[in-house]
């Protein structure tokens, strides 16, 4: 994590990384390879697909790949679907950062990492504290409110909260940080024209709820994703592009973040 998220990151460490792990090593060659990515002869080298994709690229797909390895590792309780985590994580982290590409808003070299890790909050309550996880989704069934009402009810905070204390912890830069605490605010605090990362994470996780592309088997307000778009202020054929290249990407790769 520490190596992977700084922006220091250089050419030869991050080449260096993927090298030592066999299994992260021939996805990224996978990648690389596939017909979104395909150049005129085979990329059989880290260091020649690096400077096909760039550090960027490379960088945020290896750390959504390493992420997805370690938790599907983790035991979770009923109800729980590492695998639905994960793919909800990676769409939102790909699409995240294919919207700061082209709004000007807050710190958008964190967009991607904000975008993985927004949601952890909901994987450490139901991790760690399996019964109030029980007690939230019975809550949320016979009520059918909102998850994150229901997180307050039981346990007096939310799973954006807790997952911006996590990356606190994880000293994770200040803009994430806040970002990912506010990705369920209607309205994030802003500060002149600049909009805040947090409204950024918060269209891109409306979106791909909407796509069905859910943690869990929720109802979802599409209008919520459409006004949550338009409130970045993109051009209707420049936001229509975006979403077609999100698209592409995800159906690329989205099979290496199960």
């Amino acid at each position: 994590m520490a190596s992977l998220a700084g922006q220091d990151v250089s050419f030869v460490v991050l080449g260096d990384l993927i090298e030592k792990d066999a299994v992260v090593a021939g996805n990224i060659l996978r990648v690389v390879n596939s017909a979104i990515y395909a150049r005129r002869g085979e990329v059989n080298s880290i260091r020649h697909a690096l400077s096909v994709l760039g550090v960027e690229k490379v960088r945020n797909t290896v750390l959504a790949m390493s992420i997805s390895r370690m938790l599907n590792q983790a035991k979770t309780p009923p109800g729980w679907s590492m695998e639905r985590f994960n793919r909800h994580s990676a769409a939102v982290a790909m699409l995240s950062d294919l919207l700061a590409q082209h709004v000007r808003v807050e710190y958008p070299e964190g967009a991607f990492v904000g975008g993985l890790l927004h949601d952890v909050g909901q994987m450490l309550i139901a991790m760690g504290l399996p019964k109030e996880f029980s007690d939230i989704q019975r809550i949320q069934l016979r009520d059918q409110a909102p998850w994150i009402e229901c997180e307050r009810s039981v346990l007096g905070f939310d799973h954006a909260c807790l997952s911006a204390d996590a990356l606190q912890v994880w000293k994770l830069p200040d803009p994430i940080r806040f970002a990912v605490g506010q990705h369920h605010d209607d309205a994030p605090t802003r500060s002149g024209p600049v909009l805040p990362l947090g409204c950024v994470l918060r269209a891109a996780n409306l979106y791909v709820n909407s796509l069905g592309h859910t943690i869990r088997n929720m109802s979802v307000d599409e209008q919520q994703s459409v006004e949550a778009f338009q409130g970045l202020g993109l051009a209707p054929d420049v936001l229509e592009r975006l979403i077609e290249q999100f698209h592409t990407e995800h159906n690329a790769i989205a099979q290496f973040y199960q």
